[in-house]
Order: C-alpha cells, then structure tokens, then sequence
C-alpha cells in the first residue's frame, strides 16, 4: 500500500465538504513524508497511525454535526441523481440511452407543487389500500402492477406492520427526457408509526404515474 492509497482511504470515510478533505489529505500525507524522512518505513508509520477507519472516525469526532448533515444531504441527492435514470428506463421502456436530466425548477412540463402534491397523493392510496384509486391515476402499462396482491405483499417486506403515517421528509425531484417523452422522478420519505419508507416515484407528463419503488 501506498502513502496515497492509505490517505485517500481514510480521506473517503470522512464526512465533509470536498475543500475541507483536501486540506485533510494534504495534512496527513505532509505528515507521513516528515517521518518517512526521518528514515522509518511507511509500514511502521501507517501502523502507528492505525486504520483508516480509525483515523477517518477521529476526524469526524471534530467535524460539526450540521456540517455532516450537509455531507450526507449532497451524497443522497447525488445517489438519487444517478439512480433516477435507472428507474425512468425502467418505468418507461426506453432502450440504451440515459435520459437528460432537468432540474424541475427548470421545467418546461412540470410544476414542482403539483408534482409533490401528486406524490403525496399516491403515498395516502397506498395507505389507504386504495389499489383501484391508484390504477386510475398511473399509465395503462403500469395499472397492471398496482394489484392488491403485489402491492400488499411489498408493503409486507418492509413491515408487518406500519402504523400510521405521521410525516412526510424533504420531497426531491428531478425531470428525466428522452426521445420527446418527460418524467418527473421525485423520491420523499414518510415516517410513520413503526417504520421509515422512501419512496421512489415516477410520473409522465400527464402526472400519470408510471415507476413506483419503496424501501
């Protein structure tokens, strides 16, 4: 291993802004220079120092809590980012080629309001058991999905038991296109008595709804 690859170990662990983890990569590899010049070996160094884990946990020990919150606010958004594609090929069968991504703000097709609106809709049928209710509002390619059965059996998989919704988290949205065809993608967390739920969904222009994921 090398003085890199042990310091950009470490530097990945840590929670905070990409600026404040370079100062921290440059610190610690000045550091293991100094004592390699001192005439010790990276092994005898790396071991006194300890794990990357290790190390990585002590810095975030310093690091405030806001600004870890704000490192893993931009970390989720970004995983939502990418895998919001992955999901609209999915939901609306296009073939090889990633779809552009709008941010909805920016959107010639989509309010982001109505959007959150129509998101929190189809989280409440859910609740409800409303499946009928549900498919009356999604694309005819996803009605098929939306049956009591499999609906009901994928609720079960991450509770037996719910309980009632309490709140609703942060809603975030992005519009996916390709080919002249325009997705809303939104993903929003519910808490609810005995459980947390994110939801993944996906909407056509007609706020039609065409990708459901939970987890």
């Amino acid at each position: 291993m090398t003085a890199e690859q042990y310091v950009n170990a470490i530097v990945k662990k840590i929670q905070c802004g990409k600026n404040r983890r370079q100062e921290i990569r440059q610190q610690l590899l000045s550091d293991i220079s100094v004592q390699t010049a001192q005439g010790r070996t990276l092994d005898d160094v790396i071991q006194q120092m300890g794990s990357a884990s290790e190390i990585a946990e002590s810095f975030n020990e310093d690091i405030s809590e806001a600004e870890r919150k704000k490192y893993r606010r931009a970390k989720r958004l970004k995983i939502f980012v990418s895998t919001a594609a992955v999901l609209a090929l999915l939901a609306a069968g296009v073939s090889l080629y990633l779809p552009k991504s709008t941010p909805i703000e920016k959107s010639a097709y989509f309010q982001k309001d109505a959007v959150e609106a129509c998101m929190k809709e189809t989280v409440a049928l859910l609740d409800a058991g409303s499946y009928a209710a549900l498919q009356e509002r999604a694309a005819p390619k996803m009605q098929p999905v939306l049956t009591d059965a499999r609906l009901s059996s994928a609720k079960k998989q991450l509770s037996e038991n719910w309980g009632e919704r309490k709140s609703f988290g942060k809603c975030y949205l992005t519009e996916l296109s390709q080919f002249g065809r325009h997705f809303a993608v939104g993903e929003i967390t519910a808490v609810y008595e005995h459980v947390t739920v994110t939801y993944r969904l996906t909407y056509d222009a007609d706020l039609k709804l065409t990708g459901l994921y939970m987890r």
